[in-house]
């Protein structure tokens, strides 16, 4: 008898002992949990323009769909996620990250329905990945000649030669009679030729090609989209055979920079400029010092002296950048802006705004933070003028007396602006807010120096001219004061419509279109502002691409869940009992 009472008393005692020890170490264990609390079923449609694309199964997809959902909820995903509609695919991009994370959020069985050619499949989370159920319906190989891009200066002169950057390419598997391994190139406009050249395509991936024309073949000054292309090519898909460019050709160069030498500010002045001013640009640089040996920045091509003096006498802004006494035998009519390069005294010149009286830039710069903005390297000691406005200055270490950075002078028939400081550069090569502030800077100049002549005082401009098809096009607010919505009127050749361009807090905007070649216009009358834009009816959704996803059935519950073991109630009520239990069964039996 004294034997079973020790032998229940230590079996007591172990399970006591074995749940505190338990408790102590708190493992945890994992789980599916069935999320949502019941929610339905939930599909992910991929409703990217591949399935609609040569070989893509979008009617296969469509029913798979409505089947896997069961009276379920079906979401669309590709560019962005949307509800379910029939409508043949739109959005250029396939990403199913954004999509498995909202469904994420709402819990419940998870399917994906896709042809598994998704461009994010880095940004999706293991988890997520292996949770959803897959159901992968391949396109059919096939062989695709394409325009990757096509690359060159926006604006031109209509005495330029204009030089576009062509990349084309291959993919698939070539058939025997896919036709031979040329093509041409060719671009045009409204329809009429202006440019081609016979080219040879890779048996696979992509190249690059020149394709040059003289200005003077486009029928009028103005924006217009050319159309350049791979023509004479048997392939599966022809919707991305071409692709649009807009650019602008005006009869004269608004704005001429000379660069003499050119430096690293000259460098990043000239795309600065004709991205925020909008009018054409010639640039000529000059190497050694003397005025006799200008070459064009874009081609490197030699100009005779008389070639630059009429472009600089017919250009309504004139920037000299470098030595002043290189350009004392051109006369500019219009507008001038020097930048002096010689005779600068060293040293970290901080900028910031004068302290007495407005400037005309103030409203351009208004908003920057100075003191953020690295130091100018230089700074040239400007010669009294009583007539100019110091619109900037500088202190060296921010100590000392200020100094002129930019003044500013009107005098008959033409503004005047001159920068004193050197390194400025170095704002525009640190992005963010100190190159936002140097594209204020510029900015405000050009339209205070063109603003008696073509200075346009534009509030909002296309980020990019050109969009794939399925993807918005962008733009961004350059006015002054907050970014507010806008009114503007889209012309093309099958009739004109009226969208509104909302702007959020950061300047941006974005406007879906369908394939096309848009002609926009401020409807409100309260600025300059019109051009060209065109959505492409390229993709590369259009072109074959091997699947990145798998099909597979997903995990069968809803979540994994981890639960640590002190969450259990019922262990603590195990060691309790069992604690309990031996005490009185101690007492019962008398021991201690």
């Amino acid at each position: 008898m004294r034997r079973r009472v020790t032998l229940g008393l230590a079996a007591l005692r172990a399970v006591a002992l074995g749940a505190l020890v338990l408790l102590v170490w708190n493992p945890t264990a994992a789980r599916v949990e069935a999320g949502g609390g019941g929610a339905p079923p939930l599909v992910l449609l991929d409703a990217s323009l591949s399935l609609a694309g040569h070989g893509g199964r979008w009617r296969d997809a469509l029913d798979t769909a409505r089947a896997l959902a069961q009276g379920g909820v079906i979401w669309r995903f590709g560019e962005r996620v949307a509800g379910f509609d029939t409508l043949p695919p739109t959005d250029g991009a396939s990403r199913l990250a954004p999509a498995l994370d909202a469904a994420a959020a709402r819990g419940g069985p998870v399917t994906v329905v896709t042809d598994g050619a998704i461009a994010d499949l880095a940004d999706i989370p293991p988890d997520l990945a292996r949770r959803a159920r897959i159901v992968v319906l391949p396109r059919a190989p096939f062989f695709d000649a394409f325009v990757a891009s096509v690359e060159g200066p926006r604006r031109f002169a209509a005495g330029d030669t204009i030089r576009l950057r062509v990349t084309y390419g291959t993919a698939g598997k070539r058939e025997p009679g896919t036709g031979k391994g040329t093509a041409v190139l060719g671009a045009r406009v409204t329809g009429r030729r202006i440019a081609s050249r016979v080219v040879d395509l890779p048996d696979s991936g992509i190249v690059s090609a020149d394709l040059t024309f003289p200005g003077s073949r486009f029928p009028l000054p103005g924006w217009v989209a050319v159309e350049v292309g791979l023509e004479g090519v048997a392939d599966g898909e022809s919707r991305d055979d071409a692709r649009l460019f807009v650019l602008e050709v005006s009869p004269q160069p608004s704005v001429v920079l000379l660069a003499s030498p050119p430096d690293w500010e000259t460098r990043f002045l000239a795309p600065t400029l004709e991205d925020v001013a909008r009018v054409p640009v010639r640039t000529f640089i000059e190497a050694e010092p003397g005025g006799n040996r200008w070459r064009d920045a874009a081609t490197l091509e030699s100009r005779a002296p008389g070639d630059v003096a009429r472009a600089v006498a017919g250009a309504a802004l004139v920037i000299e950048a470098g030595d002043p006494a290189t350009f004392s035998r051109f006369s500019p009519k219009g507008a001038v802006l020097l930048w002096p390069g010689a005779r600068r005294l060293d040293g970290d010149w901080y900028v910031q705004p004068p302290a007495t009286g407005p400037s005309p830039l103030a409203g351009a710069l208004a908003g920057v933070a100075w003191d953020s903005l690295p130091p100018a390297t230089s700074l040239a000691e400007l010669p009294p003028d009583s007539s100019a406005t110091v619109a900037l200055a500088a202190r060296l270490a921010r100590r000392g007396p200020p100094r002129p950075v930019v003044t500013l002078s009107e005098r008959p028939g033409a503004r005047r602006a001159v920068i004193a400081a050197g390194g400025l550069y170095r704002w525009a090569f640190r992005g963010g807010a100190s190159g936002d502030a140097y594209r204020a800077l510029v900015a405000g100049l050009v339209d205070w120096l063109l603003g008696g002549g073509e200075g346009r005082g534009e509030r909002f401009a296309p980020v990019t001219y050109e969009t794939p098809n399925g993807i918005p096009l962008q733009w961004r607010w350059t006015g002054a004061g907050e970014p507010r919505n806008v009114v503007i009127t889209l012309a093309m050749e099958r009739g004109q419509g009226v969208d509104t361009l909302r702007f959020d807090a950061g300047g941006r905007a974005e406007l879906r279109l369908p394939p096309g070649v848009y002609r926009y216009a401020a409807s409100d009358g309260g600025g300059a502002e019109r051009g060209v834009v065109a959505v492409d009816t390229d993709s590369d959704e259009w072109r074959p691409a091997a699947p990145v996803l798998a099909s597979q059935p997903g995990t069968p519950g809803g979540r994994l869940t981890s639960t640590a073991l002190r969450d259990r109630w019922w262990l603590f009520v195990v060691a309790i009992a069992a604690f309990a239990a031996e005490w009185a069964w101690r007492r019962r039996e008398g021991l201690p």
